[in-house]
């Protein structure tokens, strides 16, 4: 009886340090591997305003994002969204904590560059007179 109980007792043990470890490898995972749906969430919400056209016929304040954006180095986005660029962005440390910023890099390096930008028609319209027959 006392044996068995002991078994059952190791058992018990056992098993549930088998799952404490896995959790402990799963959040371990989940820091190492940024959620790109949070990553998208504030992109959309913090960085969208400027860096994405609303309309096609809009403008963009600030330069298209993409995975070549600041050469592709994850480091270099984060420090760049953390504390922006002087005269010209905000930095988000304020509103974004370190794993939230990891997020939006990592949404960012699954953007593809914008295609370039279509030739702009001249200025000369089909009824104006040319000089240089």
């Amino acid at each position: 009886m006392i044996r068995s109980a002991g078994i059952i007792l190791f058992t018990v043990g056992a098993v549930s340090a088998a799952f404490a470890q896995g959790a402990a490898k799963q959040a371990v995972a989940s820091a190492a591997k940024p959620d790109l749906t949070v990553g998208r969430q504030h992109f959309e919400q913090s960085c969208g305003v400027c860096h994405t056209k609303p309309l096609i016929t809009s403008g963009r304040f600030g330069p298209a994002l993409s995975k070549e954006s600041l050469g592709g180095q994850a480091d270099v986005m984060a420090e760049v969204i953390g504390n922006g660029v002087p005269l010209r962005m905000p930095g988000f440390k304020h509103q974004l904590n370190n794993d939230q910023i990891r997020a939006v890099v990592a949404y960012i390096q699954t953007l593809d560059p914008p295609p370039p930008e279509a030739a702009k028609p001249t200025a000369r319209t089909s009824g104006e007179r040319r000089d240089d027959n």
